[in-house]
């Protein structure tokens, strides 16, 4: 494990460039229950860009940059098990070339640094409730929150993240339902890391935040783990539209096409012919590929890079589609 969750850290390494103009903060939210969240904001700038090293990364961006045009869509992203606010920033960066601001979240104890509650139930409760503080802080005290239409809000999940979007628009997790897989499944990826933590928590997770957050309009996940938590009526009151990617040939997480059979609402499914786990990161040069080959192998024949255009085109056409301002609506002719 110890292997796996440090090699997100090494995702630090990959450098990307992109020709649009996007603009890049670092900022803190405050988190009342717990320590302050550190967030990675991208945004539409008409600010000249250059190549800048954040953390470890090479983006053509404008740092500080002034945000440009107002009434941006907002996407807040939640990262897998032992990641960062980085790991999806070329999905990040392409959503702010096409008009969205961005902000993802190093989720508290669990991230490439700290690994106090991966895996735990207190993980499922606190992850949610980043969510919501960090949209809080977006609307409310970001230096650029005027620019942002509140009423168009999204959020990315990819594995322990996709389960956090599922929370965050009104599934319940019953643990009880992990807690019986395991038995059964002894030598599932997850049901091996949770036992390694202790005994695998059992009931109905609640969060401290009094139901989902009614703001995020529209979910795009890939690779949810540990979806079994949401049967049989776990995602009963979910509303909001959602897109599903499942990778054909993810051999952690098994049961993530389980989310299309539960929704009310059939979601925008996407079945990634000989698509592994970690599809859906930033491809990996050759020094990452030497040093964490778990995250960057892919399997015999999957071209990533090439999957990664078609998926972040496909993410962004959803989100046009749900987030889809009054104002470009057609308009119904009277009577």
């Amino acid at each position: 494990m110890k292997r796996l969750l440090g090699a997100f850290g090494v995702l630090l390494l990959i450098g990307l460039h992109s020709a649009g103009a996007v603009g890049f903060q670092w900022a803190t939210a405050p988190d009342p229950d717990d320590a302050p969240l550190q967030v990675a904001i991208w945004y539409p700038s008409g600010g000249a860009t250059a190549d800048a090293m954040l953390g470890a990364f090479d983006m053509d961006v404008a740092v500080n940059g002034a945000v440009s045009g107002s009434n941006h869509p907002l996407i807040v992203m939640s990262h897998g098990t032992g990641g960062t606010a980085l790991n999806s920033f070329g999905t990040a960066m392409a959503l702010a070339e096409a008009g969205f601001v961005v902000v993802a979240v190093t989720h508290t104890g669990d991230n490439y640094r700290d690994h106090s509650t991966s895996f735990t139930r207190r993980d499922f409760v606190d992850r949610p409730r980043h969510i919501t503080r960090v949209i809080d802080f977006m609307l409310a005290a970001w230096s650029g929150h005027a620019s942002i239409d509140p009423t168009r809000i999204g959020i990315f999940g990819h594995s322990a993240g996709g389960t956090t979007a599922l929370i965050a628009i009104g599934g319940v997790a019953d643990l009880g339902q992990v807690a019986a897989f395991c038995q059964g499944n002894t030598d599932d990826w997850g049901c091996q890391h949770m036992r390694q933590r202790g005994p695998i928590p059992q009931g109905t997770v609640s969060t401290p935040i009094s139901g989902p957050d009614a703001r995020i309009k529209a979910a795009v996940m890939a690779a949810p783990a540990v979806t079994i938590a949401f049967q049989p009526n776990g995602l009963a009151a979910v509303k909001v539209p959602v897109q599903l990617w499942v990778g054909e040939r993810d051999e952690i997480v098994t049961d993530g096409s389980l989310v299309r059979t539960l929704l009310p609402t059939p979601p925008d499914y996407h079945l990634v012919a000989n698509g592994g786990h970690f599809a859906y990161l930033t491809p990996c040069n050759e020094m990452l590929a030497k040093s964490a080959a778990e995250i960057c192998a892919d399997p015999k024949g999957f071209d990533r890079a090439t999957f990664l255009t078609g998926f972040n085109r496909s993410i962004i056409a959803f989100y046009r589609e749900q987030l889809k301002s009054p104002a470009t609506e057609p308009q119904r002719s009277p009577g």
